[in-house]
């Protein structure tokens, strides 16, 4: 990033999934007279727009939009990846005079663009099991021979039997999209502009209904024909971007293996429980403002937030 920019206020905000987040980033980058920089690590993906609640065409037409529609499903993005090109595109905004509006939940993004990533700190549980399950489905050389490919330095230390250090290797490739291996002890490079974070939160019963209705909006909006098209297309729930709560129920209940109802409770329910993952990432963090959407009029959260961007 172009030196020089620690004086400017980058505004980011976070949330659940359904809290309203979108809304309020349209209104405040239209307030800003800015442009809207997602951090999604699904929306990145061409094709998965019902699934991912995708801005609309409308929406991308109100607010130029960053980092939608990058990669096709079968193209592995990182979270490293994302946080390079992220401060890249800021600082031309910045440098332009555009102020930027990060928005999205998704945490080893906002982690990575913020902060850096610095390997140690890396861990997801579920990139972890997913690693677990491949070596159970498909063996344990045929995953060492993955980490070989990604990260020859880590494996020509390792023994294809320490699968906890195979599955660890694996992991934090997937992560920072970077093997373990170029990581140095302390490197940790944050951003060069002052984040000022914000976060939405309702009431636990409110966001789950709006969680709900979010769902059933999408299977009427097409879901299931949207699946159909992946799957013809020749991409399925083995890929990472399909590793995704209401796609992987979907290809569920084509293969048989859940009814209609059964997938539609599925989605809501681990909907649900993604919302949760989120809070309890996000409320680690001690420098995000929280606003409560259920006690703010709506009038004044777009004014609190462009208050705490510019005291």
């Amino acid at each position: 990033m172009t030196s020089g920019l620690k004086e400017f206020k980058v505004l980011i905000i976070v949330g659940p999934t359904a809290v309203g987040k979108t809304e309020l980033a349209l209104q405040v980058a239209e307030a800003l007279h800015g442009e809207i920089v997602s951090a999604d690590s699904r929306q990145v993906y061409r094709y998965m727009d019902i699934g991912t609640a995708k801005p609309t065409i409308a929406e991308l037409d109100r607010v130029p939009h960053h980092f939608i529609d990058m990669r096709d499903p079968d193209q592995y993005y990182s979270a490293g990846e994302y946080g390079r090109e992220a401060r890249q595109c800021i600082a031309g905004l910045l440098e332009q005079g555009i102020p930027p509006v990060v928005v999205g939940g998704s945490g080893f993004y906002i982690q990575a663009l913020v902060d850096g990533l610095f390997a140690p700190k890396l861990s997801d549980i579920e990139v972890k099991e997913m690693w677990r399950q491949r070596i159970r489905n498909e063996g344990v050389e045929a995953v060492f021979r993955i980490l070989e490919q990604v990260d020859p330095l880590t494996a020509a230390r390792l023994h294809p039997n320490d699968t906890q250090r195979v599955v660890r290797a694996l992991e934090v490739y997937d992560l920072a999209g970077m093997p373990v291996s170029a990581f140095r002890k302390g490197e940790e490079t944050p951003a060069e502009f002052t984040p000022v974070f914000v976060g939405l939160n309702r009431d636990r019963e409110a966001l789950y209904r709006r969680i709900e209705s979010r769902v059933d909006a999408m299977l009427q909006a097409g879901l299931l024909y949207e699946v159909q098209v992946l799957r013809e297309r020749g991409w399925g729930p083995e890929l990472n971007a399909l590793k995704t709560v209401g796609y992987q129920e979907v290809f569920a209940h084509f293969t048989g293996a859940m009814t209609y109802d059964e997938m539609v409770e599925r989605i809501k329910i681990n909907s649900r429980r993604y919302a949760k993952r989120q809070l309890t990432w996000f409320r680690r963090d001690v420098r995000i403002h929280w606003i409560d959407l259920d006690v703010t009029e709506t009038g004044m959260v777009v004014e609190n937030v462009l208050y705490l961007l510019h005291v």
